[in-house]
Order: structure tokens, then sequence, then C-alpha cells
């Protein structure tokens, strides 16, 4: 499983996968984990996507914003379908990730 992972100035974009659960958590843990360790400050992960968000993706999530945080940094999410949006809402967790209806207005917030 690939996570395709753009460069749009200096800001990184990762296009997540039609599922984002505990079989999926862990590539994505490693290419954030390694996103943030090369230098990355402003991550935007792509959720056009994704169809199904579990908690061990949250669990990612979270992670990954704690890190970027501790090194000045940003994490933000953009396209989050209805049924992931819903996802997030129940959890609370709409109220700590800002969230974007596309790549260009969440990279216009990480300028």
């Amino acid at each position: 499983m690939d996570i395709e992972v753009k460069t749009v100035g200096d800001a990184k974009v990762l296009v997540l996968m039609k599922r984002f659960d505990a079989y999926t958590a862990g590539p994505v843990e490693a290419k954030l984990t390694k996103t943030i360790a090369e230098g990355a400050r402003k991550v935007l992960c792509d959720f056009s996507q994704t169809e199904y968000l579990a908690s061990a993706g949250l669990r990612v999530l979270i992670t990954a914003t704690k890190s970027l945080q501790k090194l000045g940094g940003k994490l933000v999410l953009c396209a989050v379908q209805p049924y992931v949006l819903e996802v997030f809402d129940v959890s609370g967790l709409n109220k700590i990730f800002k969230m974007y209806p596309s790549v260009e207005a969440a990279l216009e917030d990480l300028k």
C-alpha cells in the first residue's frame, strides 16, 4: 500500500487511502513520522479518497499533530467525506482538527 506524498510549496500533502483503519494505520503513521523527521512542518492530510476511518486512524492523526505542535508545525485535514466527518463529529475531534473543503483551501491556511 503506497501513500502518495506531494510537495506543494513548503507543505507536504498526504493523500490517504480508501480505508484508514487498524490495517492501514501503521503505514500511514510511518509515512507521517518520516515526513516530519525529514523536516516537514506543514502537513495536510487529503481525505478525498477515504471512505472509512477507524479509531486507529484517529490515534495516528492525534500523534502526528502532537509531534508537529512540539516542533512549531501544523497538521490540517481536507476533503473529508460525510461518513468520515461523522466519525470526527462523534469523537469530538472535529474541535481539535482544522478541516477544509479542498486541498487549495487548506494550503491557503498553511501559508
